[in-house]
């Protein structure tokens, strides 16, 4: 019999996640932690500006920050890695980041169903209550591998 995993742990997890893949090219970086929440940092680079005359982080990457924040989130909240799919992801922009500013991004997992997992957060750029944009989720929870059914 094997011993069950320990809990999942986000700033431990986040030396995997973001040294591979898309969060890695992006320069994503973990910076704090609760029971169901987790704050990542975007950090400001040229390469992901939205206009060329505006020194200010494009959408894009500020929407996958969200996306990872609340995936974190939502195992940070069940205390396990399980997969997940990302189903609906809103994201209501207030205003543009400041110039040559990272944006952090703080996502709450607030409910779970049987099958799916709720969160909501913001990201900013150093004063949570002025958000640069307010999000809300829903994603899909995978308890069993799909390919091993029928087995």
């Amino acid at each position: 019999m094997s011993d069950p995993l320990p809990p999942f742990d986000p700033q431990q997890a986040a030396s995997f996640f973001f040294s591979h893949g898309h969060s890695g090219w992006l320069g994503l970086r973990y910076s704090s932690h609760g029971a169901n929440w987790v704050e990542l940092e975007l950090p400001w680079r040229e390469d992901l500006l939205g206009e060329e005359d505006r020194h200010v982080l494009a959408s894009g990457p500020i929407i996958s920050l969200l996306d990872m924040a609340s995936g974190m989130s939502i195992w940070t909240a069940r205390k396990v890695f399980t997969p997940i799919a990302t189903l609906d992801l809103r994201v209501d922009y207030q205003r543009p980041a400041r110039e040559r500013g990272a944006v952090l991004g703080r996502v709450e997992c607030y409910r779970f169903t049987r099958s799916a997992a709720f969160v909501r957060g913001i990201a900013h750029d150093g004063d949570a209550a002025d958000p640069v944009a307010t999000m809300a989720g829903v994603f899909m929870t995978i308890t069993k591998d799909p390919r091993l059914a029928g087995q």
